[in-house]
């Protein structure tokens, strides 16, 4: 399984032309779907414009919310117990609501039909919402997220876990350092800054949620 940050991400992607652009699958919160669990778009509509600035002819989005798809909107709030959203697929976590519902098939069936778009449109390259039950690639809730104190994992979300299996590469929307890298391929005019850091990088992860990623 490839990892969402892997320093080979970015030089595996083919270069892509106008009449051949990047398909990007993009949570579909990222593209201003008022998909969140409260109906709203989690205030991330705009996330990606900064990735977009230069290059909107050599990239496709193709917006897809598991959560959505199998939960409805607005919903309930799913969270992982007991693991990732690996650990999900392979049966040693479940996926539960603030009120102690479990939600773990359901979110497997969306997560498949993620991985079912990103294999219909030939995606190449999946930019998801971290810190989520489905979405997260980086950091994600152990446990419901209303406990106090809130407690985190270093993992992925269960649509994640099931695209990465797949063979898809996978980007969040707080890995700034590689987002800019990928601007770069889209515009060799593009300075990527040094001091930006990807998600896991983060001084608040490397503080909080010490060592590698468990898939690492």
């Amino acid at each position: 399984m490839l990892l969402p940050h892997h320093p080979e991400l970015v030089e595996r992607l083919r270069m892509p032309t106008p009449h051949d652009p990047w398909r990007v699958l993009v949570s579909g919160c990222l593209a201003a779907w008022r998909c969140g669990v409260d109906g709203s778009d989690n205030g991330l509509g705009g996330a990606l414009e900064g990735f977009l600035a230069s290059a909107r002819d050599r990239v496709r989005l193709v917006p897809f919310c598991p959560e959505q798809h199998t939960l409805g909107t607005p919903r309930t709030t799913p969270d992982l117990h007991g693991g990732d959203g690996v650990d999900v697929l392979r049966g040693r976590a479940r996926v539960r609501d603030e009120h102690g519902v479990d939600l773990t098939d359901a979110m497997i069936e969306g997560a498949r039909a993620m991985v079912e778009v990103a294999r219909e449109e030939r995606i190449d390259l999946a930019i998801l919402t971290d810190a989520r039950g489905a979405c997260g690639s980086q950091v994600v809730s152990l446990d419901c997220r209303f406990d106090v104190p809130r407690k985190h994992q270093r993992g992925v979300g269960v649509a994640t876990a099931a695209l990465l299996e797949a063979g898809v590469l996978v980007v969040s929307q707080r890995d700034f350092h590689t987002l800019a890298r990928l601007r770069a391929r889209l515009d060799p005019s593009f300075v990527v800054d040094p001091t930006l850091r990807d998600h896991h990088q983060h001084p608040w992860v490397l503080e909080n949620l010490p060592g590698p990623h468990p898939r690492a």
